[in-house]
């Protein structure tokens, strides 16, 4: 048998490269109080966390060391250690925690409390609250940008984006968008946001330059109801070709151009499709669906669902470690 040394070697020596190791995704089980993990390869689950109440919003830290998570129903903030798969501390959060975003600055987390209507920001660093600002009523979304200018807050029953200067942590301006809104994703240069309001049934394109609404996107789905089709999460390719929507209780990921906002194409995943990521190359992309309990993977290149990967019940959350 040749040792992985000599087989190293050799696959130097006649240029050939060894297989790069696949990425791992983790997916929050909103009712087990688990994390799936995924090997994004076999696409296969590959082992199952045990974490707090509610498992909801998941993060990985900047330097991919460490999974943030909301442990909703534990009013609290869990940091599991990515080497060890191992709960290693927690941080204040407020009440019921849903969502979250981290700074680029690798230290300030923007913590949505739904029930207290506030954002909490905390340095997790030092477990220090370093701000609690009041929003809107039910709060929900929370995203930074990624020149690290803005964070924004969703809150539900007020129908506002609230725009959060994180030099200052005060809100500067709130927007007024669709029903509920629930999540907002920023484009990799900083320049557009994209917000979706689920009982809305649109999705809310903003300059942030001058932070004006540009252009309001609504859909319909092919032979379902139009009160089923509820943006939830969104997920923006590198390369600003695509975004993709997931459209809730409708079962269905939007494919949109994410230039001329026109959408390009239905896909069908599992039930209730709730938030979304893509893989390291960008290749494929992982859909959490609730009510069905799976992950749909969806190829990029060619539009179309090529899997499903059984979870836990309700999963909420996805993330891909790049790094992995």
């Amino acid at each position: 048998m040749i040792s992985l040394f000599k087989h190293t070697a050799l696959a130097t020596m006649i240029g050939l490269s060894t297989p790069a190791l696949a990425s791992l995704a983790y997916v929050s089980n909103e009712k087990d109080n688990t994390l799936s993990v995924i090997d994004t390869d076999s696409m296969e689950v590959v082992d199952t966390i045990d974490v707090g109440a509610r498992p909801r919003g998941i993060l990985l830290s900047k330097d991919y060391t460490k999974l943030y998570i909301c442990a909703s129903d534990d009013d609290t903030v869990q940091v599991l250690d990515l080497a060890t798969r191992k709960i290693i501390d927690t941080l204040p959060s407020g009440e019921d925690p849903e969502q979250f975003a981290l700074h680029p600055n690798n230290k300030h987390l923007y913590i949505s409390n739904e029930d207290d209507a506030i954002v909490t920001v905390v340095d997790v660093t030092n477990k220090d609250v370093l701000a609690q600002i009041n929003v809107g009523i039910e709060p929900e979304g929370m995203a930074v940008s990624p020149d690290g200018k803005w964070a924004v807050n969703t809150s539900e029953t007020t129908s506002m984006l609230h725009w959060i200067n994180t030099e200052t942590f005060e809100i500067e301006k709130n927007i007024v968008v669709g029903q509920r809104p629930r999540h907002v994703e920023f484009s990799k240069d900083s320049k557009i946001a994209w917000a979706s309001a689920e009982i809305g049934g649109t999705v809310h394109i903003i300059d942030v330059g001058n932070l004006e609404q540009i252009h309001e996107m609504s859909f319909k789905v092919p032979g379902v109801n139009q009160d089923r089709v509820q943006p939830v999460g969104i997920e923006l390719t590198d390369d600003g070709k695509y975004a993709f929507v997931a459209l809730g209780p409708s079962n269905h990921v939007a494919v949109v151009d994410a230039q001329t906002y026109e959408v390009l194409d239905y896909l069908l995943v599992g039930s209730r499709v709730w938030q979304l990521d893509l893989d390291k190359d960008q290749k494929h992309l992982f859909t959490t669906n609730g009510v069905s309990g799976d992950v749909s993977v969806i190829d990029v290149a060619e539009l179309k669902v090529i899997k499903s990967i059984k979870v836990g019940r309700y999963p909420w959350g996805v993330v891909v470690d790049p790094t992995s």
